[in-house]
């Protein structure tokens, strides 16, 4: 029903995911992630939110991958119908795929990255996920569309698509968190948003909100952005 990917960028510390499916609302199902955890998909055709949730709060107290996957696929009678990939604050990955997927289902943990799929045409779908992947070196957010578009044109979801989203978290940025539930063609609608987020006035505003390098940041007044009479007298009005 799904395929998504999740990476991590040791130089930059980013994470950056993506996902989309031919059913609604890919963003509020599967995907979420935390600057501080790392990341998590869980999909399949009964996806447990509780795993993807419960997987950023053992990961974000120092759990690795592996060792989250296990825990929560082992302990859970109906894992047979779900699929997970997590990547942990270290950029490792783990993967679990049900037996009981829908046909064709996969994925594929490495360093950095882990996709996975369900419902695919075949297996070629995350073989061209990976290699979108390692052949691009543009920004995360162009990164990862470019994945879900490679995706897609290997063959995708056997249904078509219906929604898709974007997750990116760097230690310098405020989180972009672009969901697009239901569209014809969410991938170009998901791009358009993408291309909305990165110019002004929104991506200007951006510089001005807190991040994880500076949890206290705000806008810095200049005497421009001041009433006359404060910069004359240099008191406020209260």
């Amino acid at each position: 029903m799904t395929f998504s990917i999740l990476s991590y960028d040791e130089e930059t510390g980013t994470f950056a995911g993506a996902a989309a499916t031919g059913s609604l609302c890919v963003g509020g199902w599967v995907l979420r992630g935390d600057i501080e955890s790392g990341l998590v998909a869980a999909q399949g055709t009964a996806p447990s939110t509780f795993w993807r949730d419960d997987a950023l709060r053992s990961m974000h107290a120092g759990a690795a991958a592996r060792r989250v996957v296990a825990d929560l696929t082992g302990t859970d009678p109906g894992k047979g119908h779900r699929q997970m990939i997590a990547l942990d604050r270290t950029g490792t990955s783990a993967g679990h795929t049900g037996a009981d997927s829908i046909a064709h289902a996969a994925h594929d943990c490495r360093r950095g990255l882990a996709v996975a799929g369900n419902m695919l045409t075949g297996p070629e779908v995350l073989t061209a996920m990976v290699a979108a992947h390692a052949s691009s070196k543009d920004s995360a957010s162009e990164r990862m569309l470019q994945v879900l578009e490679a995706a897609a044109a290997a063959g995708g979801d056997t249904r078509g698509l219906q929604s898709a989203a974007l997750l990116v978290l760097a230690p310098d940025r405020p989180p972009l968190d672009l969901r697009v539930d239901c569209d014809p063609a969410p991938l170009r609608a998901l791009r358009a948003l993408c291309d909305r987020a990165h110019m002004p006035p929104y991506h200007d505003w951006l510089d001005e909100v807190p991040v994880l390098e500076d949890r206290s940041r705000a806008p810095r007044l200049r005497p421009g952005d001041l009433p006359e009479e404060v910069v004359a007298t240099g008191r406020g009005r209260g």
